[in-house]
């Protein structure tokens, strides 16, 4: 038998009221950066300096426009199983160690913030463009700065156990 009190207060806790306070912080964050690129820097690329501009481009893929697609079936189906992933996210999250709790909030704050794109904007707005003369990284935004952070903490974290 499911007991709801004791499912409730695993998930009530001092540490998941903190990564709960990641989350919306890396949430708020990326929503204020995109709202400040969509209002001022939508229709030109900003060159910041050699090797960073602001260039406003949408998203319909994953990360860094893997999987993009015109398909509107295959835009729904990728963007349910985001949906699945960040659900299985925050369970593994309420599951783990303090260290691991961090690494998921960052993952989970940045998937929200471009989930919430995706769902508003049917895209994903990307606007860091770093480059070396020629050569140009993957468009990315704020929401992919704290995923990725996480993803690499949670990597070297395992690292460090072997």
């Amino acid at each position: 038998m499911i007991n709801l009190k004791e499912i409730t207060n695993k998930i009530i806790t001092k540490n998941n009221f903190h990564c709960l306070l990641i989350i919306l912080i890396i949430f708020f964050l990326d929503r204020y950066s995109k709202i400040q690129v969509i209002q001022n820097f939508s229709d030109s690329i900003v060159y910041i300096n050699e090797v960073l501009n602001f260039n406003l481009t949408w998203n319909t893929g994953i990360g860094f426009g893997l999987l993009s697609s015109s398909s509107a079936l295959f835009y729904n189906l990728i963007s349910g199983f985001i949906a699945a992933v960040i659900i299985l996210l925050i369970i593994i999250g309420v599951n783990s160690d303090k260290i691991d709790k961090i690494t998921f909030s960052l993952i989970i704050g940045g998937a929200f913030g471009n989930f919430y794109d995706r769902i508003v904007f049917n895209a994903v707005p990307d606007f860091i463009d770093f480059h070396l003369e020629n050569f140009h990284w993957f468009t990315f935004n704020v929401a992919d700065i704290f995923i990725t952070l996480g993803v690499l903490g949670y990597l070297v974290k395992g690292f460090q156990k072997k």
